[in-house]
């Protein structure tokens, strides 16, 4: 085996790289903890009625949102009225970048939200998709 190896170096580096880069893109979606893009984000709120929850601070989301979502800073996460009592219902859980979010998509999973998602990219991807924003007058 190890001669074979040796002989055929060239062709046996090949196969490990090409294998290395069909993986990539799965390990990847790993490391972003599930997220999800803002066109499936839209499909899970429209066909399965999935809730968007904004953990940005209340000032950042008074100056603008995710049409439709609940505002529930990261500090006030846990124990927060506002989250559905329903918990089999998706989650898509919003903040400006995508980091903060991250973060509170463990808390909720660690509460029994099965099906919280990240939305990869945050707010900033939302807008660049040109998916509609709200903004508030009050906070």
């Amino acid at each position: 085996m190890l001669s074979f190896l040796i002989e055929n170096w060239i062709p046996a580096v090949m196969a490990l790289v090409s294998g290395a880069l069909l993986l990539w893109p799965v390990l990847q979606r790993g490391a972003q903890g599930g997220a999800i893009s803002p066109t499936e984000a839209v499909r899970l709120i429209n066909r399965e009625k999935a809730v968007v929850i904004d953990v940005c601070e209340p000032g950042e989301y008074a100056a603008g949102h995710v049409a439709g979502s609940r505002s529930i800073p990261l500090g006030t996460l846990e124990g927060s009225k506002e989250l559905p009592s329903n918990k089999a219902l998706p989650l898509v859980v919003v903040c400006a970048s995508g980091m903060r979010a991250s973060r509170a998509a463990g808390t909720l999973r660690k509460a029994g939200y099965a099906n919280a998602q990240v939305l990869a990219g945050g707010l900033k991807a939302w807008r660049e998709a040109n998916l509609p924003i709200e903004a508030s007058k009050t906070a």
